[in-house]
C-alpha cells in the first residue's frame, strides 16, 4: 500500500504565489501592521452599483434558490456571446459558451478538456502564476518561452518555432498580460496567430484584460485577428477585472460546441452553476455600458504613470512602461546580491524572492517575485490599489531599496 497521504498530482503544484503574498498583507495589516499591498490584481474600487442592485433583486427570486443549468444560466450565455461580438468582433453562438467560477475555473476547463498525458503547452513567459499549474494538473508539460524587458516581454514567433516539438499542441496566447503588462500590436498579434495556425495547433486566449489597454494601443483578439486559426481557438474571459468584481466569480470560456460540451460535462460533476446571484450581477455587467470601466481606466493610467516614474527614480531598477492590464514588472536583477540593511543585521538577497521578503520584513511592502511568474530577477507589482497607498508603498520602496550597497 503506498504510504503517501497526498497524491503526487497535487503536491507537485504549489500555492498561488499571488494569493499567498495577498493573505499575508491581508493578515499583517489585521493585526495593526501598515502593510502596503501591491500583490494582487484587485481593483480597489466597489462593483459599479448598477450591478449590485441587480443582484439583490435577484436574491429575492425563489427560481434563483435553485439548481440551474450546469454550463450557465442561458440569457447570461447569449449576452456574453454578444458582448464578445461588440467587444472584439467575435461571433459565437450561445452554445459555445461555458460560464464558470471565476477565470481560473475556465482556464483549468479548457486544459482539462484539451491536453493528454505528455501534451504540451507553449507558455510565453513570464506567465500568470496559474497557468502552468493548471496545464500540469491535466497532464500537460508547459513549455516556457521567455521575453524580458529588452523585447518588452513580448515573446516572437521564431522563439515560438524554437519551442514547437512534435508533442506540441496548444500555444497559450495573453495580452494584454498579466504579470507584465505588455500589449501585442496587430500586427504582431495577426503574425503569431497565422503561425499557430500553419502549424495546426489550438490557440488558447486569455482576454480578461481587454479593456485595459492605455497609450492609444489597441486591443486585438488573436481569434478575430486570425480567422484561420477555425474552430482551434478557445477564448477566455470574466467580469473581475473590467467591472470591479474580483469576488463575485464569474468567468467564461467560449470554443468549438464539442470542446464546450465536455468541459460542461466535466463542470457538471467539479462544480455543477455557478451560484445564481453571481450570474445575473454579471448578466448586468456584460449587458451595460463601459462607463465604470472607462472611469476606473483613468486612475489606472494616472497610477500607472506614477509608479514607473516612481520605480524607475530608484538605482538597479529597471521598469518598462506598461501598456496593458494593472501591473509593472520591474526588474530588479541589479540589486541581487548587493548588501541591504535589516532587523537582524546586513543581508544580501540572492533571488527575487528573497528580496520581496525582505521587503515585507524591513518596510511593510507587499511585491510578488519573479519566482511565481518564471525567472527569478523581477518584481510584480499591480497598481489597482489607492493612489494613497501607492505612493506611501513607492515611497517605503525608494527608501529601502536605495539603501543598498
Amino acid at each position: 500500500m503506498s504510504a503517501a497521504r497526498i497524491s503526487q498530482r497535487i503536491s507537485a503544484i504549489a500555492e498561488s504565489a499571488t494569493l499567498a503574498v495577498d493573505a499575508k498583507a491581508k493578515a499583517l495589516k489585521a493585526a495593526g501592521r501598515p502593510v502596503i499591498g501591491f500583490g494582487a490584481g484587485e481593483p480597489d474600487f466597489p462593483t459599479p452599483g448598477y450591478i449590485v442592485q441587480a443582484a439583490i433583486e435577484a436574491a429575492s427570486q425563489p427560481k434563483y434558490h435553485r439548481y440551474s443549468p450546469a454550463g450557465g444560466l442561458p440569457e447570461l450565455k447569449q449576452a456574453i456571446a454578444e458582448k464578445t461580438f461588440r467587444d472584439s468582433g467575435y461571433k459565437a453562438e450561445a452554445s459555445q459558451v461555458l460560464v464558470t467560477n471565476g477565470g481560473k475555473q475556465a482556464v483549468y476547463n479548457t486544459f482539462a478538456t484539451l491536453l493528454d498525458p505528455g501534451d504540451e503547452v507553449i507558455v510565453p513567459t513570464p506567465f500568470w502564476t496559474t497557468y502552468p499549474e493548471a496545464i500540469r494538473l491535466a497532464g500537460g508539460v508547459p513549455v516556457e518561452v521567455f521575453a524580458g524587458p529588452e523585447q518588452e516581454y513580448l515573446v516572437t514567433v521564431d522563439q515560438l518555432e524554437a519551442a514547437l516539438t512534435d508533442r506540441t499542441k496548444i500555444l497559450l496566447f495573453v495580452s494584454p498580460s498579466n504579470p507584465t503588462g505588455a500589449v501585442y500590436l496587430p500586427e504582431q498579434v495577426k503574425a503569431i496567430g497565422q503561425w499557430a495556425a500553419s502549424k495546426g495547433l489550438w490557440v488558447v486566449t486569455d482576454e480578461i484584460y481587454e479593456h485595459l489597454t492605455y497609450d492609444g494601443v489597441p486591443f486585438t483578439s488573436i481569434a478575430t485577428a486570425v480567422p484561420e486559426l477555425g474552430d482551434k481557438v478557445v477564448i477566455l474571459n470574466g467580469v473581475a477585472k473590467t467591472y470591479a468584481m474580483t469576488g463575485w466569480r464569474v468567468g467564461w470560456m467560449i470554443g468549438p460546441a464539442d470542446v464546450i460540451k465536455a468541459a460542461t460535462n466535466l463542470q457538471s460533476h467539479a462544480t455543477s452553476n455557478v451560484s445564481n446571484i453571481p450570474q445575473i450581477a454579471a448578466l448586468a455587467a456584460v449587458s451595460g455600458p463601459l462607463t465604470a470601466v472607462d472611469e476606473m481606466k483613468v486612475a489606472f493610467d494616472r497610477r500607472r504613470k506614477a509608479i514607473v516614474a516612481g520605480l524607475n527614480a530608484i538605482d538597479g531598477v529597471e521598469c518598462p512602461t506598461p501598456k496593458g492590464a494593472f501591473y509593472v514588472y520591474a526588474d530588479v536583477r541589479a540589486l541581487l546580491g548587493r548588501e541591504f540593511p535589516s532587523a537582524n543585521g546586513p543581508v544580501r538577497p540572492a533571488t527575487s524572492a528573497e528580496l520581496a521578503a525582505l521587503i515585507l520584513d524591513e518596510v511593510e511592502v507587499a511585491v510578488v517575485p519573479g519566482e511565481a511568474f518564471g525567472p527569478s530577477g523581477y518584481l510584480r507589482l499591480s497598481y489597482a490599489l489607492g493612489d494613497e497607498d501607492l505612493a506611501t508603498g513607492v515611497g517605503r520602496l525608494q527608501d529601502f531599496l536605495g539603501k543598498a550597497q
